[in-house]
């Protein structure tokens, strides 16, 4: 085995782990019932940048499109937990109808509750 097969193993090997942990992290954003306010969206927004212009420098520059679709794909991944974050934190906020619906002693105690 040359040293290029097995720095292709490697990476192969290691970017399909991190699709798997791409889904492990969307599943659990998906189920969080918090707003996911673990995770940080600059984190995320700079490893989508990234992903994506690696991509786009793999199609552009090496003519590589197999190295250009697998970082995509992680791109993608990167921004649908971003999208599945913001539609958690979106719904976990309190609502500014509901409490001004609310009788002011009972919007106070369930404002102050979450």
């Amino acid at each position: 085995m040359t040293l290029a097969d097995l720095s292709f193993y490697l990476f192969t090997i290691f970017n399909g782990l991190r699709v798997v942990s791409y889904l492990q992290q969307i599943v659990r954003v998906a189920q969080d019932k918090h707003g996911a306010t673990a995770i940080s969206y600059a984190t995320w927004l700079l490893w989508t940048a990234a992903n994506a212009t690696t991509g786009l420098y793999a199609h552009i520059n090496l003519n590589d499109p197999a190295l250009a679709a697998i970082n995509w794909l992680n791109a993608a991944c990167c921004a649908l937990v971003i999208a599945l974050t913001a539609h958690k934190r979106h719904r976990a906020r309190p609502r500014v109808e509901e409490s001004a619906t609310r009788p002011e002693s009972t919007a106070m105690m369930v404002d102050n509750v979450c």
